[in-house]
């Protein structure tokens, strides 16, 4: 029998730009145990960077970096060729700001998820997700290994487990799997009913199966137990989302699976 699967919720977040909000991190940041901070290269900038930080601070909230590729104007959801060197050296530089404003703040980082198009190249390139091992080697404290989230059965998995540093499996609520368990990364989110998202939470949680836009159920796998559950704060109605899915979880690791 599988251990009991335990959860997370986290939130990606500080993705305004200047004066322009993307949403209400605030809010967000009440509800969620993890929070994937922007680090500039698909949004933020270091005012936004710094108060997402205090807020996580403020809300006690760990804290991990949200690294892109360098696309602004696509929000970090259109992929790119791009090196292991050059990946490696783009994520230092946006981990390296981040930490910055951690330090000033008193907080650890904990994580490193990368964002939108490079989180599907690094799942299926394996020397991409090396250089993203090596990164977490860099910002890792002393005996402490930095936490990198990813897709289950992922290069990113292998790359982690290759490395010795700790692998967060993710699930996300938001967004659509194919019949073969495919994440379908889009560059717009779009609205989801709060019925749907609540069965496919349950659907994980007690079941231990993703649900697939073909309306069949996918095992997650018998050696995971423990998932970290992404809702983003672009998706409509984000709040309300987050909320739903840090109730869910919190009962569920309460009393366990069915």
């Amino acid at each position: 029998m599988p251990k009991p699967l335990r959860a997370t919720v986290n939130c990606d977040l500080g993705e305004g730009y200047s004066l322009y909000k993307i949403a209400d991190d605030e809010a967000l940041m009440q509800t969620i145990h993890l929070a994937n901070v922007a680090c500039g290269f698909h949004a933020s900038d270091f005012s936004i960077m710094n108060e997402t930080v205090y807020l996580a601070k403020k809300y006690d909230v760990r804290v991990g970096a949200h690294p892109s590729l360098p696309d602004r104007q696509g929000f970090g959801r259109r992929e790119m060729s791009i090196s292991p060197d050059d990946l490696k050296s783009c994520f230092i530089y946006q981990v390296g700001a981040l930490s910055g404003f951690l330090r000033q703040h008193g907080l650890p980082l904990n994580h490193i998820k990368p964002h939108g198009a490079v989180y599907g190249q690094i799942a299926r390139s394996l020397p991409l997700a090396r250089a993203v091992v090596d990164v977490a080697k860099i910002f890792g404290s002393e005996g402490t290994a930095l936490a990198i989230v990813g897709l289950v059965g992922s290069a990113q998995q292998v790359a982690a487990q290759e490395a010795g540093i700790p692998f967060l499996p993710e699930w996300f609520a938001d967004l659509d799997y194919d019949d073969q368990g495919k994440l379908l990364i889009t560059q717009k989110h779009e609205s989801i009913p709060l019925v749907v998202v609540r069965e496919r939470v349950l659907r994980l949680l007690k079941s231990r199966e993703i649900t697939t836009v073909g309306g069949n159920y996918l095992p997650i796998g018998e050696n995971v137990d423990e998932v970290t559950i992404c809702c983003h704060s672009d998706t409509p109605g984000a709040v309300q989302i987050t909320q739903l899915v840090k109730a869910l979880v919190d009962e569920h690791n309460a009393v366990g699976p069915a």
